[in-house]
């Protein structure tokens, strides 16, 4: 039973996620219900592993991206000309702090949340955030294939 009501509320998300995009507008908060129907549907979460295991993820997901965030603006860009080794040699340094504090975040992450879903499903659930991100890729690439 819990199952069929997480997957009718997968397939009315997408549904109107697909309604936007043809719209052409895109909702985020709509994304966002998507993928937490979809990824607790597939971990398959309790209401009450749900309830404790999303704040965790949540404010982990937020420092993981605002990180990613960072390291991206450390790319050189070809319109800011050449870059002198020093500066290289500081962004390089750079994203090297950055990428341990995402591997600290990362632990405490799965130290905290170990406490609401099995580590079985804390390995299953890198897989399965690429999953949602691949199919909302997909469903986004077959729309503008579509386009006249």
């Amino acid at each position: 039973m819990k199952k069929s009501i997480y997957f009718l509320l997968i397939l009315i998300f997408f549904s109107q996620i697909a309604f936007a995009q043809r719209e052409g507008s895109f909702d985020k908060e709509k994304l966002k219900d998507a993928r937490i129907a979809f990824i607790t549907d597939r971990l398959d979460l309790s209401s009450q592993q749900a309830e404790r295991f999303w704040p965790i993820f949540n404010k982990y997901s937020e420092g993981r991206e605002a990180n990613l965030r960072k390291m991206a603006s450390l790319n050189p860009r070809k319109e800011e000309g050449e870059i002198t080794d020093n500066q290289a040699k500081t962004m390089i340094s750079e994203r090297f702090k950055l990428q341990k504090q995402m591997i600290s975040d990362e632990e405490k992450f799965v130290q905290e949340v170990s406490s609401v879903i099995s580590y079985s499903q804390i390995l299953q659930l890198n897989g399965i955030a690429r999953d949602f991100t691949r199919m909302i890729y997909q469903r986004h690439r077959r729309r503008d294939n579509q386009k006249p």
